[in-house]
């Protein structure tokens, strides 16, 4: 056995650095944060795709304890986002505690210790006291299923898995997929390819883009202004909660953000046939809205095309669709999203009694405020389940849950319990809140997305805004949370020797 643990953080993405900075600054240090990575970053550091982006403004999206402070950039690209992350890690001494190249495997509840054992893929074994899960929804790559797929000769990657040898000029690149990274992928391939095949299976709705740097006097403002950038921070908050939100429970600016859509859809495609092609089917804001000032035209230029027909089949050097054409390739690119819906995967965790949590989630994932269960004693998840923020940041999302986990890490201690989880009531009254309120947004009408399960379960976004999801994850944990029973003495979290002497403060 290697060392315990006072808190063992799984994931060094925003999520777990987050959780990370929170327990140093209320004084617990005898925590890890493990990765299976090399380099610490999430989602930021294995999306490196030519264009990657993020679609909410920096500012909102980023630490509200580390702003982001740039008066001049509004969308920073991805080497900017990782490289503030680093600098969040640096700035507030999380380096020491960082366990990369290391993932965990196997997550087990040892009930007479009530302690959690957890296997590491280089042999190692850790215990703790408590286990933040912060591993998120979009880290594993969902490839496609298509007949053929493993004979094709050429390079063919995910997206999240760039193959930054392979070089795209001149070539025929096959790009299979239409949201978030197609979307700011597509043109930049265009530009250089020789000829780009895009495979659709259903159109996104699709916003215009503010630009990515600031005008004149913003740039100014932010940078002389006292208080210019936490003001700009809210009024973007505000304007997603009070204009995007509505849109997915059919409220009052639906209509007015559908007709933006579709007027910037004709504005950019002259084309009607290609317009037509591009116009979603299904409800604004059932599947994720993107934002972007350049993938229309890109579809528009003559070295692109727009297949909307079902691939049949990929041989060798080409792909075959379901009306008999094939079109050559030389690359294929799968933009073709993540295993979303498949939380905490591919981690073997056992809480009481020994239950298997991929088996009790069958049916579909589902915890309260996607941040704790019942059955597994202090274990806590950041980005569980039902907690994607469709209109906003979910770095807001994440600090909520945070100041969640550490009020209940608190209250374990308070109380004197060897580990506490969330009431069987709490639960059931929360998952009865949850489908009535998810049964009023668009969501359950919106066809397959990665929202929901293969069964059509909604399981990823939160129906909410994040004030609302705030305001419910400040509720005082002992109406929520209840001792576990335990064969020990001990207190939480055990003994002198297994804890830090600071008090845990929310």
């Amino acid at each position: 056995m290697d060392a315990h643990l006072r808190v063992a953080v799984i994931g060094a993405g925003f999520g777990g650095i987050g959780t990370g900075v929170a327990l140093l600054r209320h004084g617990i240090r005898n925590i890890a944060i493990f990765d299976k990575a090399t380099e610490l970053g999430g989602v930021w550091r294995d999306n490196t795709y030519p264009g990657c982006n993020c679609d909410v403004p920096a500012h909102l999206y980023s630490f509200s304890f580390a702003p982001y402070r740039d008066p001049a950039v509004r969308y920073p690209g991805q080497p900017e986002i990782l490289a503030y992350l680093h600098d969040v890690v640096e700035t507030f001494g999380l380096t020491p505690y960082l366990q990369l190249n290391t993932a965990i495997i196997d997550a087990r509840y040892d009930e007479p210790d009530s302690i959690w054992r957890l296997s590491t893929s280089t042999g190692r074994q850790f215990t703790a006291d408590h286990v933040v899960f912060a591993v998120g929804m979009l880290h594993r790559p969902k490839l496609p299923v298509i007949d053929g797929l493993d004979e094709f000769t050429g390079p063919i990657f995910h997206t999240a898995r760039w193959d930054h040898a392979t070089d795209v000029t001149g070539r025929d690149v096959a790009v299979i997929g239409t949201g978030a990274s197609a979307v700011q992928v597509i043109p930049r391939l265009a530009a250089s390819s020789r000829r780009v095949t895009v495979y659709q299976r259903t159109p996104s709705w699709v916003l215009p883009k503010p630009g990515y740097d600031f005008g004149a006097a913003t740039r100014w403002a932010l940078k002389y202004l006292p208080g210019a950038h936490r003001a700009y921070r809210w009024a973007v908050a505000a304007a997603a909660q009070t204009v995007l939100w509505p849109v997915m429970v059919r409220g009052w600016s639906r209509r007015p953000v559908e007709l933006l859509a579709r007027a910037h859809l004709r504005r950019q495609v002259r084309d009607r046939t290609l317009r037509q092609a591009l116009t979603p089917s299904h409800p604004l804001g059932a599947k994720r809205i993107l934002l972007s000032d350049d993938y229309y035209p890109a579809l528009t230029r003559g070295n692109v095309e727009l297949v909307t027909t079902g691939i049949e089949s990929i041989s060798e050097s080409a792909i075959r669709t379901v009306d008999g054409l094939t079109r050559p390739a030389d690359v294929v690119v799968c933009a073709t999203g993540f295993r979303a819906t498949e939380f905490l995967a591919p981690i073997r965790i056992r809480g009481r009694g020994g239950r298997l949590l991929h088996e009790q989630w069958a049916a579909g994932a589902e915890a309260y405020l996607g941040t704790a269960l019942p059955g597994f004693p202090n274990l806590f998840m950041i980005a569980g389940p039902d907690t994607f923020n469709s209109a906003g940041s979910n770095i807001a999302i994440k600090e909520s849950q945070i100041r969640m986990i550490l009020a209940a890490m608190r209250w374990c201690e308070e109380s004197g319990a060897h580990a506490i989880e969330p009431s069987a009531a709490a639960m059931a009254e929360h998952q009865r809140w949850l489908r009535e309120a998810l049964s009023r947004t668009v969501w359950p009408d919106g066809g397959p997305s990665w929202y929901r399960t293969e069964a059509g379960r909604v399981v990823a976004p939160w129906p909410g805004t994040a004030t609302e999801f705030d305001h419910v994850a400040r509720r005082d944990p002992a109406t929520v949370f209840e001792p576990v029973p335990a064969p020990q003495v001990a207190a939480c979290p055990a003994d002198d020797a297994r804890r830090d002497t600071e008090v845990v403060s929310a």
